[in-house]
């Protein structure tokens, strides 16, 4: 696929996924009025609503897996073309996470109970840091990826006690030992 051609449709889906979740209400930056490059407390209601946090972590780890997933199921497919297809897949769960459901689904885990929702530009920024995990999936020996995915998920539980393995078996099931180890008990 061509490089211009890849570009106009990688900046169309972006403003879908900006478009769907202003009609979803979510707001474009946080209510607080600010845009932060980095939040740490995991508790605070500036999660989610900046450029970065702990979450980014899961997010490039998402490209790793789309990465990996894609070139086996579409080898004679470009990279290009893969990542228009992780692209779509990354903003289709950042919108399904931006719903009502979700977002109470959410508020039952032991981290997120204030949870509101991503601010557009969080979002955004999820979306690119997927982009960014794909890339580097393109470009390094596998092992060395399967490393830094377990390096991400073992750095991230060990700071805040919650990541992207976490997040998936919450969603799957409670389980009361994580939730007690959540809050810290």
């Amino acid at each position: 696929m061509h490089a211009k051609r890849t570009l106009f449709i990688a900046l169309g889906l972006l403003a879908f996924q900006a478009l769907v979740l202003y009609l979803l209400g979510q707001p474009f930056i946080c209510t607080c009025g600010t845009v932060k490059l980095w939040i740490s407390n995991v508790l605070s209601s500036d999660m989610s609503q900046h450029l970065f946090d702990w979450y980014t972590f899961s997010h490039i780890i998402h490209g790793f897996i789309f990465y990996g997933i894609l070139r086996l199921l579409f080898p004679r497919l470009s990279p290009w073309t893969r990542l228009l297809i992780a692209m779509g897949l990354e903003i289709g769960w950042e919108i399904a996470e931006n719903t009502p459901y979700v977002i109470s689904a959410y508020r039952e885990q032991a981290l997120a109970q204030g949870y509101v929702g991503d601010s557009i530009i969080n979002s955004v920024m999820d979306t690119f840091s997927m982009i960014a995990g794909f890339l580097l999936a393109r470009k390094l020996p596998v092992s060395v990826t399967v490393f830094l995915a377990i390096l991400f998920e073992v750095f991230v539980g060990v700071m805040i006690r919650d990541n992207l393995t976490l997040n998936v078996l919450g969603f799957i099931h409670q389980f009361d030992f994580i939730h007690r180890w959540q809050s810290g008990g």
